[in-house]
């Protein structure tokens, strides 16, 4: 009898550490961005081990897993195998079923095994993101972490995009980003479920692909000589010679690298308008050839002087802008040219679309070149609109002959919309509108919600930019789908992307700065339900996501965690009044004046600061007693307040 106590005794030990051992999960402990459609969390978890089994069908499947795998290799020190063959318990399997939608996947987590459920590639890659965001953040550490539990809950996730269409387009023209930049951000994009990265690779500043039978396009135009110091129009030009090109072998390799992840790269090669480096390389494209070109570098080169002097026009004034360069539309060696291009870029990308650009295309050439004024008469053409219409369709015949479709931006309305075009709306939203009362697809952009060109945070505070404001909520309230839109023009709507224009962006640091955590914000807001979607529920999601980026030495910006504050003058009591804010929620602000210390000892912020004298205001969000973010100092000075009505 003492025996079977002891074995009892032993048996309930071991029952209570094992339980011990699993943690007990709420919603809370669920921080996946973006937010799945469906979860129901039960009791119980699911152990990762150097036993764990991940039971694959095929290629695609081993190659996805391994991703996971290495994370376990470097964060855990042990690595779990890839069979063919299900053990009886601790395993991960992935079961196609052809019912589900597109990039949608279910996950089922029990104690024993995971399921994941999906019809695509996509959908098993996805499902993988997501166990990997209910692992403990270290994971993501490339060093081995010691007492951690490699586990996730048991729950069931049912999941899928509301947008089949979620972007990022990365500027490489304007400055030049090399191929291990391109597929960091690759993994990055794939993390947060986009599948989308545009390629903005030709504009004014730099023609970016190369193309074989026109090799003057990367020898002259991928480099400019110089660029320009400080905003727009510049303070001075630092006289670097500044540039690059991605090599088609390059391309092929980004391609690739990208479709393993299940990202479609998408390029642009604008048209007719931001074409100074192709014309800058080729001036026989231009409506007047003998007019000086060259790529625009912010400074006019001297024999440009010269000419200037002998009366021809200035073509080039700064390292940013519009440039009156187009190409002309009245010459057959122009379409030559293009096809010819398109013809070698095509091939090299699985996207279905190609960019056509459209934007921004002045016309004061095509208004006195009589090459195109005989075009427009000849085609019954009755302005230079119509004109570019005739352009953009004419291209978009030859594109669509290779088994493609273009986008462009919503300038190509102008003048008529080419038969099959999809518009991105980046004007705001009123040519996506358009677009889609005509029948045509629509990707939304607008410059008030996507553009991470723009500052997130107090201006002061933050790295050179082209203005404007977008703060991470901001981003966080675009919704592609327009109020006024009926539910046929809604269904035109393939989803969003987000915009990161690079004329005042020099570095990839720089680059991840303002792409991150902006991008966290643009992803569930294209993939989740809209009724889920909570700024506040996201905003305290989105602090576990931070933990990650510190991981992966991501430069994301805390710019959510700055004050900004107003101030209100009563100018008949002498009395300023500051209010201070943050886009967090429920968010802890504390403030000092003069030179007392920003501590634990700091006034909390109810309601706003009446000062009537000189001071220094010195305000921070704080965290478990802690500052967080930047420390926000504004100097009152009562002279000057009251110096003037």
């Amino acid at each position: 009898m003492k025996l079977v106590h002891q074995i009892l005794m032993a048996t309930l030990l071991t029952v209570f550490f094992a339980c011990e051992k699993q943690k007990m999960f709420t919603e809370k402990d669920i921080q996946i961005i973006p937010k799945p459609a469906e979860l129901k969390l039960s009791e119980g978890a699911f152990e990762f081990s150097e036993a764990t089994k991940f039971v694959v069908a095929n290629d695609f499947q081993k190659e996805i897993s391994k991703a996971l795998i290495s994370k376990f290799e470097k964060a855990a020190g042990w690595k779990p195998e890839v069979s063919e063959l299900a053990p009886k318990s601790n395993y991960v399997q992935f079961n196609v079923d052809d019912s589900f939608e597109n990039e949608a996947y279910k996950l089922d987590v029990n104690n024993e095994r995971i399921t994941i459920t999906a019809k695509d590639n996509s959908g098993f890659a996805y499902a993988l993101e997501t166990i990997r965001q209910l692992l403990p953040v270290a994971i993501e550490s490339n060093d081995v972490v010691s007492n951690t539990e490699w586990i996730i809950p048991t729950l069931v996730i049912k999941d899928q995009p509301r947008f089949q269409y979620r972007g990022l387009m990365l500027d490489v023209s304007r400055h030049f980003f090399g191929t291990d930049y391109i597929k960091k951000t690759i993994d990055r994009l794939a993390m947060l479920k986009m599948n989308v990265l545009h390629l903005h690779l030709v504009d004014d500043q730099g023609w970016r692909i190369e193309i074989k039978k026109y090799p003057k396009l990367t020898e002259v135009g991928a480099y400019r000589n110089g660029t320009i110091v400080g905003h727009f129009p510049g303070s001075e030009n630092d006289n670097k010679r500044d540039g690059g090109f991605y090599t088609q072998e390059q391309i092929k390799d980004i391609v690739a690298y990208a479709t393993k992840k299940g990202i479609t790269i998408v390029p642009e090669i604008e048209l007719p308008g931001h074409s100074s480096a192709a014309i800058a390389a080729y001036p026989y494209l231009s409506c007047f050839p003998d007019e000086p070109t060259e790529v625009p570098n912010g400074m006019m080169s001297k024999k440009s002087k010269e000419q200037q002097e002998n009366g021809h026009p200035k073509i080039v004034q700064e390292s940013w802008g519009i440039f009156k360069d187009i190409y002309c539309a009245g010459k057959e060696d122009t379409f030559t040219f293009l096809e010819d291009v398109l013809s070698e870029v095509l091939p090299l990308f699985p996207s279905k679309y190609i960019h056509v650009g459209g934007d921004e295309a002045i016309k004061p050439h095509w208004k006195t070149c009589p090459n195109c004024q005989k075009r427009m008469k000849e085609e019954g053409l009755k302005d230079e609109h119509e004109l570019q219409s005739y352009f953009v369709e004419r291209i978009e015949k030859f594109v669509n002959s290779k088994g493609k479709k273009i986008i462009g931006w919503d300038e190509i309305l102008e003048g008529g919309l080419a038969p099959q075009a999809t518009v991105m709306s980046w004007r705001g939203t009123k040519g996506g509108i358009e677009a889609a009362e005509q029948g045509h697809d629509v990707i939304m952009t607008p410059g008030t919600h996507c553009y991470f060109d723009y500052y997130q945070g107090p201006q002061n505070e933050e790295p050179l930019a082209i203005g404007g404001y977008i703060p991470i909520s901001k981003v966080y309230e675009f919704d592609p789908v327009v109020d006024t839109m009926t539910p046929k023009e809604a269904k035109f709507v393939l989803g969003g992307q987000a915009n990161l224009w690079s004329e005042y962006i020099p570095t990839t640091e720089q680059s991840e700065y303002m792409i991150f955590p902006r991008l966290t914000a643009m992803a569930e807001a294209l993939w989740s339900p809209k009724e889920l979607r909570d700024w506040n529920d996201f905003s305290n999601r989105l602090e576990t996501m931070f933990k990650r980026f510190d991981y992966l030495g991501i430069n994301y910006a805390k710019s959510m965690y700055s004050i900004i504050s107003k101030e209100t003058v009563d100018a008949n009591n002498k009395k300023v009044y500051v209010s201070l804010k943050s886009e967090l929620p429920n968010a802890d602000i504390r403030y000092v004046l003069g030179d007392s210390p920003l501590d634990e000892t700091a006034k909390k912020y109810t309601d706003s600061i009446e000062i009537n004298e000189t001071a220094i205001l010195k305000a921070s969000l704080f965290k478990a007693n802690k500052p967080i973010g930047k420390t926000m100092i504004d100097t009152i000075d009562f002279q000057k307040v009251f110096s003037k009505n």
